[in-house]
């Protein structure tokens, strides 16, 4: 979920899911969720001198000796005692003082609602849940009705704030994002866009969105005395939805909310003029969430499937398929396809990724245990379709969306990679990080494909602190550097290659620790930044220089997804001429999702999977060979 401090480098506000990368501990007593939140610690601006000097260590590999000259001298003025930085600085320190989080409200702006590109693939990851054997609409329909009936129990969570709370190290976590995912939704605006939060008083939605053939219905999901209906309850529900939406004709209107966001702005405001068009539209955005009942893609090869269902998840494979059973600005959106294909896509703007990856893990363990409930024999309305009325001009914007989400679903390329022959368990054995062993295998990876290095980002939690939201880990380093050089140097020893393995990942971990205490450089510059911009005429020239272009350009863009569930997790690259990799090491195996964008000759998804496998394999040998030399 990285940095924003690439606006000038690429493409607006291309920002990613951030997730844990040391293990969570979720605490099972009668702690309530808000119960440490008001005594969490703030989030420190750390000092000027530290991230200067760690700016310009994480440049060393990444630019040459002349251009090393030219930033050092700049640095060095920006920090001189009474300089701009030290201004800068100064009036960072008293906004932190006055605010309960100095970067959370800049970062979710400057990350997400000023970024005019359109959510889906950009922003908006897509998860894939294992894929189940149902095969009809029946199937379908129970397992939808036990998948809302699990996001219910986990909503009576948060609803009585007894939600576990998580804790890092001993330390309680910020648990304020969990209330942030249900009943909120992005709204597009001309310059900026904004999030609302609908279960704020006495009068918290009730009902779920539930879309199929693109007609969308508002299903009350509790009975008039407050409890939530049952599995049986809401499968019947669900049938009759499926039942009065068989018509495949109908415009795909939820397709508008993909579009690049001020085509979208000005087609909303156009929507939202016909009172009949608003109503709806507030239903949907007022909804708990929304569940898409998705109509079977063709089918693929085994080997094929999980590429086919990552891409569905992120973008609903264009406008031929499901991509207008959508509405990307909603935060939660569960999809079930009756081919089996399940997973979700979530808008990034109010939360991280995870408490969405521990609201799945909930819910997969829910619909695994048996009912027993008694379902009252009451019969319950029919759930209401929402009505649009179709302009000449809607249509046109519709046609046009159509188009721009069809060469979007071309132009990304995803590769799931299902990495069987090790998970963390191997890494742990020589007492290493499986995060860092995964991230330098990474390096390796991409130096083989290159010869070269590129700036790299791994997205880290700062739940630790207050209304704290993430922080980058950049994992590419004058060690990681020096380690894939060695790698395939016949003239270095095993020896010495398992020692430069060893240090690049303890360098990583260091990082890491920077980075989930406070102490790393990507908020606080972002911070610097963002006061230059209100207080002064002109930026400061470190930033106007072309190595802060060059390390905010993440041509790798990595998060880890720490869930119990088998699950996958992907998302867009963040630059035209990059990949998103993102990862979630099981104990015997590692899902890895790669993408690219085709229209770039450089890169390719496919390509780099193959030596991230061979990358792994390699350095598994090499440790196990070192172990039996040191025998």
């Amino acid at each position: 979920m990285l940095c924003v401090l690439t606006r000038s480098a690429s493409r607006t506000g291309l920002v990613k899911p951030c997730l844990l990368l040391s293990p969570v501990s979720v605490v099972q007593i009668c702690d309530r969720s808000l119960v440490h939140q008001e005594s969490l610690p703030k989030l420190p601006v750390p000092p000027l001198k530290q991230t200067c000097a760690r700016y310009l260590a994480s440049l060393e590999p990444l630019i040459s000796a002349e251009e090393m000259v030219h930033t050092r001298e700049l640095v060095q003025e920006f920090q001189l005692p009474g300089g701009v930085g030290d201004r800068l600085q100064k009036s960072l320190e008293r906004r932190a003082r006055k605010t309960e989080n100095w970067v959370s409200d800049w970062w979710m702006q400057s990350a997400y609602l000023d970024s005019r590109m359109p959510v889906a693939m950009y922003t908006s990851p897509g998860v894939v849940l294992p894929r189940m054997h149902f095969q009809d609409r029946q199937g379908q329909m129970r397992f939808a009705a036990k998948l809302i009936a699990g996001v219910l129990d986990f909503k009576s969570m948060i609803d009585s704030q007894t939600l576990p709370v998580e804790y890092l190290g001993g330390k309680p976590l910020c648990m304020d994002q969990y209330y942030q995912v249900l009943s909120s939704c992005r709204i597009p605006g001309p310059k900026r866009d904004t999030v609302l939060k609908y279960a704020i008083g006495k009068t918290s939605p009730t009902h779920i969105t539930v879309v199929h053939n693109f007609q969308y219905f508002v299903l009350d999901v509790y009975n008039s005395d407050g409890s939530p209906l049952t599995v049986d309850q809401i499968y019947v529900q669900l049938e009759k939805i499926w039942n009065s939406s068989l018509q495949t004709n109908k415009e795909p209107v939820g397709i508008l909310t993909s579009n690049h966001r001020n085509t979208w702005g000005k087609a909303y405001n156009n929507l939202i003029k016909d009172k009949t068009n608003k109503e709806s539209v507030r239903a949907i955005q007022k909804s708990i969430f929304m569940v898409c009942l998705d109509a079977p893609k063709p089918r693929v090869s085994d080997e094929m499937y999980h590429n086919k269902v990552a891409a569905q998840m992120l973008h609903g494979g264009g406008s031929r398929w499901n991509s207008g059973n959508r509405w990307f600005d909603k935060t939660l959106q569960f999809i079930v396809g009756e081919d089996g294909s399940c997973g979700l896509t979530y808008e990034h703007a109010p939360a991280e990724g995870p408490p969405v990856v521990f609201l799945v893990d909930h819910v997969v363990d829910y619909m695994k245990k048996t009912e027993m409930v008694r379902t009252p024999m009451i019969p319950l309305p029919m759930p209401l379709k929402l009505r649009f009325n179709i302009t000449p001009e809607i249509k046109k914007d519709i046609e046009k969306a159509k188009l721009n989400m069809n060469i979007m679903v071309h132009e990304l390329d995803v590769r799931v990679l299902n990495f069987t022959h090790y998970g963390r368990k191997f890494p742990k054995s020589h007492k290493l990080s499986p995060d860092a062993f995964i991230q330098i295998a990474l390096q390796l990876a991409y130096y083989r494909m290159y010869q070269t290095c590129c700036p790299t980002s791994e997205s880290a939690s700062l739940r630790m602190f207050k209304l704290g939201r993430t922080e980058a880990i950049r994992s590419t380093t004058t060690e990681s550097l020096q380690f894939t050089r060695a790698m395939d140097d016949p003239s270095k020893p095993n020896s010495e290659k398992a020692m430069l393995l060893e240090m690049a990942i303890k360098v990583h971990r260091e990082h890491t620790h920077m980075a989930i205490h406070g102490q790393a450089i990507d908020r606080h510059l972002l911070g610097l930044k963002m006061v230059a911009i209100e207080d002064l005429t002109s930026l400061p020239e470190i930033f106007m220089d072309t190595s802060f272009a060059v390390a905010s350009h993440f041509n790798l863009f990595t998060s880890q997804v720490g869930s119990k569930t088998d699950c996958v997790m992907c998302f867009g690259p963040m630059v035209p001429d990059g990949y998103g990799v993102c990862y979630n090491p099981m104990d015997d195996h590692i899902n890895f999702a790669v993408t690219a964008f085709n229209s770039c000759e450089e890169t390719n998804a496919t390509k780099l999977s193959g030596f991230l496998e061979d990358a792994l394999l390699d350095m598994k040998t090499l440790m196990e060979q070192a172990s039996k030399a040191s025998e």
